[in-house]
């Protein structure tokens, strides 16, 4: 092959390689982290507008161990995942759950958290002993895009209200123009202890499931690199510092 063709088809490829090419993180000392901000309590702002929460707390202890700094890059939880893919942030720390559709398109630490779905109701309603089968008919607010969109749309015959993220289907149920919602349980906790919602969480909806840092499949430096830091705050005590702060239980296993 020619020399010219050569630099022809090198100036082609190029640019599609940049564009494909991982965030290398490592080397320019940040580290850009996805996350809602509207999420309590693992991501949003506290009454002076700072950013704060579990998982801000855990992001930070990953990039302190990983001798970065942490930036922190707000986004709907609907669109989250694909910002992710469009290189907008390096990973994603946001109670992302661990799934086998999820694992085809992208890379996941070790679990960091454990948690559960549970259904949660307006103080009063009649469904507060509710099951999944029990909410076949009624409109139940839930985010877009989540696993519990998905574990509901599984049952079937359930009217699924989808929202871009908590506060808006939490409103609504207060408000009385939801049946139920369905979220984290340790979501549903934090908010009866700490706000003033007319709402109480009623039956639990799925067993234990892993939540991790989410990555783009090729950074694999920058995974080996997270797990690495999760084993360190783990074994130093930092996570059961965070955690037991948050949710007064460490919340690291099933």
């Amino acid at each position: 092959m020619s020399k010219p063709l050569l630099l022809a088809l090198a100036a082609l490829i190029a640019p599609v390689l940049a564009q494909a090419a991982p965030v290398n993180t490592l080397q320019k000392g940040t580290l850009a982290i996805g996350m809602e901000g509207t999420y309590p309590p693992f991501t949003f702002k506290d009454t002076a507008g700072n950013l704060t929460g579990f998982d801000v707390d855990i992001a930070k202890a990953v990039a302190a161990k990983m001798h970065l700094k942490p930036r922190f890059v707000l986004t709907e939880w609907s669109g989250i995942l694909a910002g992710l893919q469009a290189n907008k942030y390096d990973v994603i720390v946001n109670q992302v759950g661990v799934t086998p559709e999820r694992q085809k398109s992208i890379a996941f630490s070790a679990p960091y958290a454990y948690s559960r779905a549970q259904i949660i109701v307006k103080k009063g309603s009649p469904l507060k002993t509710a099951t999944l089968a029990d909410l076949k008919g009624k409109r139940v607010g839930v985010g877009l895009g989540s696993n519990y969109e998905q574990q509901l749309r599984a049952v079937g015959g359930i009217n699924v209200v989808t929202y871009p993220g908590a506060p808006e289907y939490l409103a609504d149920l207060a408000a009385g123009r939801l049946d139920a919602a369905y979220n984290d349980q340790l979501l549903v906790s934090y908010l009866i202890r700490k706000q003033n919602l007319p709402i109480v969480g009623a039956g639990v909806g799925s067993k234990p499931a892993a939540v991790a840092v989410a990555l783009k499949k090729d950074n694999t430096a920058l995974k080996t690199a997270v797990d690495k830091a999760l084993l360190q705050i783990k074994a130093d005590g930092t996570y059961s510092k965070i955690s037991r702060q948050w949710f007064g239980m460490d919340v690291s296993k099933p």
